[in-house]
């Protein structure tokens, strides 16, 4: 599997969130497989977003989608800035089993 590791610094969590949702099918027409949204617990400005995919060449397609996204006035609205996209590859990932 492969993710898409995206780093954003917001104002307003909500704001972005409801941006955010705004593309769920462009996700979808995407090949988006899942997401993750994750911050640090001490630093509510920065929201750090993992798409999954099942190939490197739709992770980095996605990315071309991401800079026109970042373009937008509703981007520009809820979104102070973004680091560079990092296509990551995912090597192991455990999840215990229901009821362990």
């Amino acid at each position: 599997m492969i993710t898409l590791h995206i780093e954003n610094t917001i104002d307003d969590y909500a704001a972005w969130k409801a941006a955010f949702d705004r593309y769920d099918r462009a996700r979808r027409d995407h090949n988006v497989l899942g997401y993750r949204i994750t911050r640090p617990a001490e630093d509510l400005t920065k929201v750090f977003v993992d798409l999954d995919f099942a190939a490197r060449a739709e992770a980095a397609a996605f990315v071309q989608l991401l800079e026109k996204i970042w373009q937008t006035p509703l981007s520009h609205a809820v979104s102070a800035e973004h680091a560079v996209p990092e296509v990551r590859e995912v090597l192991e990932e455990r999840r215990p089993q229901e009821g362990q």
